[in-house]
């Protein structure tokens, strides 16, 4: 993923990148079906087969964003909870399960677990460990239950 040979590779394939952009265009506003974006996944996978970037290294981009991206957003509801534990709202299963609901986070666990499932402004976060943060977050969500 070097720029000096994507530069390299534009500048001696400048040719067969317009005719895959026009193609790209032209399937777009033509074409009105599911049909299109195949066509447009196909054309982009074959230039960029075509410039010498493997599949595996495609894999490795994406993987990267998305870690980098789910890493971003599990610091940033970490962050939320120490701010809106003052606003959570605690509610008890009866069961030993509990939620703890905020304006952007939702909290679900059981007392028997060392495992709560949380879920940050609408998106699903999977389940965490229960950290100091995470259990600074829940007990400061049963005092505010108990007023």
């Amino acid at each position: 993923m070097n720029p000096e040979v994507w530069s390299q590779f534009i500048r001696e394939n400048w040719l067969v990148i317009v005719i895959a952009l026009v193609l790209l265009f032209a399937v777009v506003n033509i074409v009105k079906t599911m049909l299109k974006w195949a066509i447009v996944v196909v054309i982009v996978v074959g230039l960029f087969i075509y410039s010498g970037v493997t599949m595996d290294q495609i894999g490795n981009a994406v993987n990267q964003v998305a870690d980098g991206t789910v890493s971003t957003l599990k610091k940033e509801a970490q962050e939320v909870m120490l701010k809106e534990a003052q606003e959570a709202v605690y509610t008890s299963g009866g069961d030993g399960t509990f939620t703890i609901t905020t304006p952007n986070l939702e909290v679900k666990g059981s007392a028997a677990e060392d495992k709560v499932e949380v879920v940050f402004r609408g998106v699903s976060l999977g389940k965490w460990s229960v950290t100091d943060t995470t259990k600074t977050f829940i007990d400061e969500a049963r005092k505010q239950a108990g007023k």
